[in-house]
């Protein structure tokens, strides 16, 4: 029987570490999700499997997977964790109006737009207190949804397959052909393009890459040469010195637009490339904030597409 005296103090936090390198399948993964070294989530792991005298990982194969006693941990850890946050946010609200902490993940590529607003917001109207920003992309926040690690999210992402979670849309965009201001080759289609420029898009580590690779495999348009980032800036700064073209939102070009990269913006000669903007929370526990996030994104990153993207940037854009 496992004696609760030898159970050390952070006995929370090694479940922590130990779900999320359970969910995202690598040591060196689960510490970086949740900004620890691999050393430190090594012991967090050795601590557990010390207090509960039996291996819960299996490191003599590769990948490591769990073992029968981690899997049980797993699901154990999960409830218990989850119970706690449930418990902290009930006791966080009892009796007053305000939320205390607010934990947020941000889309990267609209970080930087909605940052200063959502602060503004989350203080005046709602009284937060400690406000932390994880600025990612969809696949850091579904990871930090998953362990309780944020409150709310403003993603490209809905998860849909995750239960419990409130969800409030901003916006959906149509992808526009990026092009460096030069250009002058011809832009009826995209191998008449690619015939001149390589194709500069997100790496397929990312939701907005994967979306674009699949569809340009339905429309069996396969580029002889790619250059992959997973940044907006990075993206918009090759095309801007003319190393390439693109397929961007006008959210993903606001940031290369205010720092003045310039740049050549058409309609896409191919139709049905969109992505979707959404606030993400878990569900009631947040009050009205999630819709009032919502809300502020729109109006924010409205402004800021009229403003550096211009007509063609609001034309792309459905905000119904």
């Amino acid at each position: 029987m496992l004696d609760r005296r030898t159970l050390s103090p952070g006995l929370i936090r090694s479940l922590e570490v130990f779900i999320a390198v359970a969910e995202t399948g690598q040591m060196r993964s689960g510490a970086k999700l949740l900004g620890l070294s691999q050393s430190a989530a090594s012991q967090h792991i050795a601590a557990l499997e010390k207090s509960f005298g039996t291996r819960l990982i299996d490191r003599s194969v590769r990948p490591a997977r769990l073992t029968h006693a981690g899997m049980r941990l797993h699901i154990r850890a999960q409830k218990i964790l989850h119970a706690l946050s449930d418990m902290e946010s009930e006791l966080r609200h009892v009796g007053q109006a305000s939320i205390s902490l607010l934990r947020v993940g941000i889309q990267a590529s609209i970080a930087t737009t909605l940052t200063p607003s959502l602060v503004a917001l989350a203080q005046k109207d709602f009284g937060v207190e400690d406000i932390t920003l994880h600025a990612g992309q969809s696949g850091n926040h579904e990871q930090l949804l998953r362990t309780k690690q944020a409150d709310l999210a403003i993603t490209s992402n809905p998860f849909l397959d995750m239960d419990g979670l409130e969800r409030h849309h901003i916006l959906k965009e149509d992808y526009l052909l990026v092009l460096p201001a030069g250009y002058q080759g011809s832009t009826d289609s995209l191998e008449a393009i690619q015939r001149e420029l390589p194709l500069v898009r997100f790496g397929d580590t990312t939701n907005a890459g994967r979306q674009i690779a699949q569809h340009l495999r339905r429309l069996r348009f396969e580029p002889d040469r790619v250059i992959q980032a997973d940044r907006s800036s990075m993206v918009t700064s090759c095309v801007a010195t003319g190393q390439g073209f693109s397929l961007l939102t006008p959210t993903l070009l606001i940031d290369g637009l205010v720092e003045n990269m310039n740049l050549r913006l058409l309609k896409l000669p191919v139709v049905g490339l969109s992505r979707t903007l959404t606030a993400v929370a878990r569900e009631g526990e947040l009050q009205d904030l999630p819709a009032a996030v919502a809300k502020m994104s729109k109006h924010s990153l409205m402004d800021q597409i009229v403003r550096f993207v211009g007509e063609i940037g609001l034309k792309s854009v459905d905000r119904s």
